[in-house]
């Protein structure tokens, strides 16, 4: 492997909105704002600068809304960009409650409740120990949350792009379905988009490889599993090399 583990500084933490709803299926779960906030705010004391983007499918998810709605696409995903919106803020909240300074940035102009999103500026944010929330995605429709994680760790510069999950890495196969499936340690690029492993959506993923952004797939649900592996220790599915 081109790649090793090892501890990484800044980070961008992708949040699926499903997450956040938790048994609920809809909504914000308070308890799971709780978890997540507490969780961060270990991260944050650890050292580590730390920006997030969050989905929104615990409200609105564009694709699937705008097929069963008869909405339509664009207009779907610009829903979806506000439901990203209100988790962001949700998440403030909660995070700023575990005492960690908070700021949130939106793609889409809605300066009464978020800052703009400014590179710049959220990146003096981090320096100064604000974890950064980035919301409603790149501000486009067709674009998932996924890529928008992948832009904006690479716009911030950050060392490592986090998938939080519900799974403790990447398989060779469906761990639900199959009893012998396999968790990769570490994954090379090639390999997986090679056995269409399914890490994000292709688009992120080419992204990831031709910056040699590198990836951790970790289970989110598994307490300290962030800042372990933000530490350099064996947490989660390390993707990266080639």
């Amino acid at each position: 492997m081109a790649f090793e583990r090892r501890s990484f500084r800044r980070a961008l933490v992708k949040l699926s909105g499903e997450a956040l709803a938790g048994d609920l299926g809809f909504g914000l779960d308070p308890h799971v704002l709780k978890y997540i906030a507490q969780e961060i705010a270990s991260v944050h004391a650890a050292g580590h600068e730390i920006g997030i983007v969050v989905g929104g499918g615990n409200f609105v998810r564009g694709e699937s809304f705008s097929a069963e709605g008869g909405i339509d696409r664009a207009v779907a995903d610009q829903m979806g960009m506000l439901g990203t919106l209100m988790n962001a803020l949700a998440l403030q909240g909660a995070i700023e409650q575990a005492g960690v300074p908070v700021r949130v940035q939106s793609a889409v102009q809605i300066s009464a409740v978020a800052e703009q999103f400014i590179r710049r500026r959220a990146i003096r944010h981090l320096e100064k120990g604000r974890v950064v929330l980035f919301a409603a995605g790149t501000g486009n429709p067709y674009f998932t949350t996924d890529t928008a994680s992948v832009l904006r760790a690479l716009e911030i510069e950050a060392d490592v792009l986090v998938k939080a999950t519900k799974v403790d890495g990447v398989y060779d196969k469906d761990p639900k379905k199959h009893d012998d499936a396999v968790r990769y340690d570490t994954l090379d690029y090639s390999t997986a988009i090679q056995e269409r492993l399914g890490v994000m959506d292709q688009t992120a993923f080419t992204m990831c490889r031709e910056n040699k952004l590198p990836l951790i797939v970790l289970n989110f649900n598994a307490s300290g599993s962030l800042t372990s592996a933000l530490s350099g220790n064996e947490t989660g599915t390390l993707v990266g090399g080639e």
